[in-house]
């Protein structure tokens, strides 16, 4: 479950001349602190407005702690340009902070796969936003939980776990778990923009079918997009392509636009009565958790993992572990 680490006290030490060793580190790191490494190592970058929605109580705490964090040299931070505005501090994982993982995991920095000139090079990539978008999406989503005692954001795997994992047969740009009402929804999003064609978006589908086929795991893939018109044309396009599928009800979906939630909330989120099942011909739309019970239920084979209600995160081999840490469903495993 995604929660906020615990929020003890976080000791102050004084601004070191270079980057202190991660054993200098150890006793300077709080819980939350370690979560933020954990969380910038497996997604890469989040903004300060994202980091203080899921672990601070305050911006101005949040603020203070992760400029600590900076002068000690675990997290780097930049500021991409905009035409109005500032945009806010990006965080993303520094050597120290690499440093203080792999030592905790028993392993050397290189295994971990940081490379620190790639981890900067999100500054400067035409998928930032992208990527920024997709955590905006799973940050909100699991603030919002917390408004709903039954709820709770159970998985959020980053792009690249995806791809380690399927990216053979399915590349989608997050896989995420939620539970609400005693229902959970497994999905795989597709985060749209608006910026690539349709029919290459809808052709993913293919991938998701032989995923499907392979594991024997029906799991729904979920389409954001940016507009309501948006999606009125990316249902019609994404819709040709399901139906020509081998057999679709192996990869349900369903799509929802960012434009339709309402500004008005109290608190606006994914959640919301947006979503609209591909399958579906008249306009009633459903919250997400009642995606769960939105297709008919298929009779899985036997012998299959989906008979013994397995998911392709249970497949993956990441979930289903006891008691674990705020962090340990959602990060790499570093042993």
């Amino acid at each position: 479950m995604i929660t906020r680490p615990d929020r003890q006290a976080d000791l102050r030490a004084p601004r070191p001349t270079r980057p202190p060793e991660a054993g200098a580190l150890a006793a300077r790191l709080t819980d939350r602190d370690r979560w933020i490494l954990r969380m910038l190592h497996e997604h890469r970058v989040l903004t300060t407005t994202q980091l203080t929605d899921l672990a601070f109580p305050t911006v101005g705490i949040a603020r203070r702690r992760l400029a600590a964090l900076h002068r000690a040299g675990v997290l780097d931070r930049f500021r991409p340009l905009r035409v109005q505005g500032s945009a806010p501090a990006h965080w993303v994982l520094a050597p120290a902070g690499a440093a203080v993982l792999a030592a905790e995991a028993g392993v050397e920095v290189r295994e971990l796969g940081y490379r620190h000139h790639r981890t900067l090079a999100v500054a400067h990539s035409l998928h930032l936003a992208h990527t920024i978008g997709i955590a905006e999406f799973f940050t909100t989503l699991t603030t919002t939980a917390r408004h709903h005692p039954d709820a709770a954001v159970l998985e959020w795997w980053s792009e690249n776990r995806c791809r380690r994992l399927w990216g053979d047969l399915a590349r989608p740009d997050a896989f995420g778990r939620y539970t609400r009402t005693g229902t959970r929804l497994d999905f795989f999003l597709e985060f749209d923009l608006g910026s690539t064609s349709l029919p290459r978006v809808a052709a993913k589908l293919l991938g998701y079918a032989e995923l499907a086929r392979s594991t024997g795991v029906t799991t729904p893939v979920l389409f954001w997009v940016p507009t309501g018109r948006r999606e009125r044309t990316a249902r019609q396009v994404v819709r040709e392509t399901w139906a020509r599928l081998p057999d679709p009800a192996t990869v349900p979906v369903a799509t929802a636009a960012a434009d339709l939630l309402n500004p008005g909330s109290a608190h606006p989120s994914p959640a919301d009565r947006v979503w609209l099942p591909l399958d579906t011909t008249g306009p009633v739309r459903v919250h997400l958790h009642e995606l769960s019970t939105a297709w008919p239920t298929r009779t899985p084979a036997p012998g299959t993992a989906e008979a013994e209600h397995a998911s392709p995160a249970t497949i993956a081999g990441f979930v289903d572990l006891p008691a674990p840490p705020p962090t340990r469903l959602i990060l790499p495993d570093l042993r």
